[in-house]
């Protein structure tokens, strides 16, 4: 459990780092943080103490407490050869490949990597990153957290840019901050794999959705321009929309309620093989057969999704390789070499999910 003083300390570090207080600025008086944080005198002491040890802070006598120039360390040759990876998530799907192409990347060139996991959670994705500003990084990769609907933290992500430490991001990226980056083209990819049911003869298509992350959102825009591309047969089509937060029994029982219709679609196109896994069991629970019956594909080419039955059509998501590639990328920023971001083309995998009804 967080003691107090912790408590205080995280809060002005935060207000530190973020830009709250800049150089120089003077802080609240030991009274006034008391006041406002409802602790003791020696909480704020021991807070203060700690920050003025770490260098965030310094003391005049007589005239208070004032904010260090606790960046300069930054413009200095780093000794911790340590890069911060922050993901939304660490330990399943398709991220441990991701993960493990990072550093073997890095390892082979001495260094080491400090992990941390939002859950795809601004909140954590927050204390995330005043964690890895805390410690002495040679460079962070981060892959954004809710990137299609938050901005709560870019205070933070303005204090990184005009920092000195090496930033980029991974699967998506903002485009009102200049780091480098490296993802799908997930508009794409989608747009062609919706064009295969097309030319498979679907007329009536579900899209299902997550619209939290950009990789969804443009997913989705893919879904659309197939379907404006192919208008005269895909009138039909429909769009369920999900976010991190909602209760995903909701959304299937959404999904089964329309697949119960006598005019339900005779194809799904799903936001990732995550969840086309998890409907093709749904659509199995209804008495109906993937894909004599319903048809359906994914997005990421997850190691799983060869093993489904049916195996499953996705577009190729590359991994490891985008791991290694940003391993590669974040070593060049360290040594001060121009990097340009990259952007994969989409490679279609076609398995035997789809059925053509011609």
């Amino acid at each position: 459990m967080e003691s107090k003083y912790e408590y205080v300390k995280k809060k002005l570090l935060e207000q530190i780092l973020s830009g709250k207080y800049t150089v120089n600025d003077k802080l609240p008086t030991e009274s006034e943080l008391m006041a406002q944080y409802h602790v003791s005198r020696y909480s704020v002491r021991r807070a203060v103490g700690e920050l003025e040890s770490e260098n965030y802070v310094y003391r005049i006598q007589g005239g208070g407490i004032f904010v260090s120039d606790w960046s300069a360390k930054e413009s200095g040759q780093l000794k911790n050869k340590m890069i911060g990876v922050i993901t939304t998530h660490l330990a399943n799907y398709i991220f441990p490949n991701i993960i493990t192409g990072i550093d073997r990347t890095l390892s082979k060139n001495g260094y080491s990597i400090l992990l941390s996991n939002t859950q795809n959670n601004p909140e954590k994705e927050r204390q995330a990153i005043i964690k890895m500003m805390e410690n002495d990084l040679s460079g962070l990769i981060i892959e954004p957290t809710q990137s299609a609907v938050n901005k709560v933290n870019f205070d933070l992500y303005d204090r990184l840019e005009i920092g000195k430490l090496p930033v980029m991001f991974i699967n998506a990226h903002y485009d009102e901050l200049n780091f480098p980056f490296i993802e799908m083209n997930d508009e794409s990819g989608e747009e062609q794999i919706t064009d295969y049911l097309f030319k498979n003869h679907h007329k009536h298509v579900l899209g299902v959705f997550k619209t939290d992350d950009l990789q969804g959102i443009h997913r989705m825009n893919g879904f659309i321009k197939s379907c404006q591309k192919h208008s005269a047969s895909s009138y039909l089509s429909e769009v369920v929309m999900y976010t991190t937060g909602d209760d995903m029994q909701q959304i299937f029982k959404r999904v089964e309620q329309i697949l119960l219709r006598n005019d339900h679609p005779t194809a799904i196109a799903c936001y990732n093989d995550q969840l086309a896994i998890q409907l093709i069991a749904l659509i199995k629970t209804l008495g109906l057969a993937v894909p004599t019956n319903i048809s359906i594909v994914g997005f990421d080419n997850y190691q799983l999704s060869e093993f489904t039955d049916p195996s499953l059509t996705s577009i190729n998501h590359l991994k490891e390789q985008l791991g290694r590639d940003a391993g590669s990328m974040i070593l060049d920023m360290i040594n001060r070499k121009e990097v340009k971001s990259i952007i994969y083309p989409p490679e279609l995998i076609v398995r035997h999910s789809v059925r053509n009804l011609e």
